[in-house]
């Protein structure tokens, strides 16, 4: 795989664009609420995620009725898209305004396209939790920075997607879930896992039960634990050991904080090679939660690249 150029990775403090990104993080919880609404359930939550698109987030096709319909955050346009499978569209520019009017003009727009939408109007994994039609609080956005977030998933998205075609278990998708604000890809061992203890701020216990329910290895990447988000891993169960193995590049630690190990956005970016970097950290971490967790790797992973011969002719 050739890596891109170090530009693409484009840099993005978070202490500069902090407002805007907690104010994007609840929009992002009222459309992903939205899909929850309607998308049948899936294992693990994964119905519920939104997914990084050529021009910023989606829920996807959402099923309704017979037909379907999806929202999209375009960050290049910098409007909320909503398409009907009956040919119906709205837009809203994206601009500075309060959480509230986002709601209640979201709402507008899928109620002119005949949608229904019972969600729960309230955000989870937060402290304080403002119901969004009274969060007024929340009203920052800088088109600018959230298009630079964007850009730094569309990074995160490509390299641990090449990661995940490495695994040939149960893995998921490579997601944004809205909840954390945070893009993750979790491999699975294939045994269960003792019930997980919640304590998640506005989070039901046993919406965490079930996230957890089978024994993993997850990693992702999130605007937060460095000066330029990180990428993270960390393994449920956590196996004895597992915070002192020493994991690659070098930059990479374990957070006691967090109970997981991080590699700093800027540590990447600014490397000679970003993908590598940032491929080394996948790796390392998943071998140091499999190996110490007894995973049958042989059985578990796999080379695409085997595929190559057949697929270039």
């Amino acid at each position: 795989m050739t890596s891109p150029a170090p530009t693409s990775w484009p840099s993005l403090r978070v202490s500069d664009w902090t407002p805007t990104r907690e104010t994007l993080h609840m929009w992002t919880q009222i459309v992903g609420k939205i899909r929850m609404a309607h998308a049948p359930l899936l294992n693990h939550w994964w119905q519920v995620p939104l997914y990084v698109s050529p021009r910023g987030l989606t829920t996807s096709a959402i099923p309704y009725g017979t037909g379907a319909f999806e929202i999209e955050f375009d960050f290049i346009g910098q409007r909320l898209d909503v398409r009907s499978s009956n040919g119906g569209a709205r837009s809203l520019p994206l601009r500075p305004m309060p959480v509230a009017e986002f709601y209640s003009r979201v709402m507008a727009m899928l109620d002119e396209l005949d949608v229904e939408a019972p969600i729960r109007p309230h955000p989870n994994e937060v402290d304080p939790a403002i119901p969004f039609a009274e969060d007024h609080e929340h009203a920052s956005y800088d088109g600018e920075a959230a298009a630079l977030f964007w850009r730094q998933l569309l990074q995160a998205n490509r390299v641990i997607g090449e990661f995940r075609s490495h695994f040939v278990g149960k893995v998921s998708p490579v997601h944004f879930f809205w909840g954390g604000m945070d893009l993750a890809c979790t491999r699975f061992s294939g045994r269960s896992a003792p019930p997980h203890p919640g304590g998640v701020p506005n989070c039901g216990d046993w919406v965490m039960v079930e996230g957890y329910s089978r024994e993993l290895s997850s990693c992702g990447f999130w605007p937060g634990g460095g000066e330029e988000g990180a990428f993270y891993s960390y393994a449920y169960p956590e196996p004895e050991g597992f915070a002192e193995q020493q994991v690659r590049p070098e930059g990479a630690y374990f957070s006691s904080e967090f109970k997981q190990f991080l590699l700093p956005y800027e540590v990447a970016r600014t490397a000679p090679d970003p993908d590598r970097a940032v491929a080394e950290f996948l790796q390392t971490t998943y071998e140091a939660a499999a190996d110490l967790g007894h995973w049958d790797r042989a059985a578990l992973e796999d080379d695409p690249l085997r595929w190559q011969q057949n697929t270039a002719r």
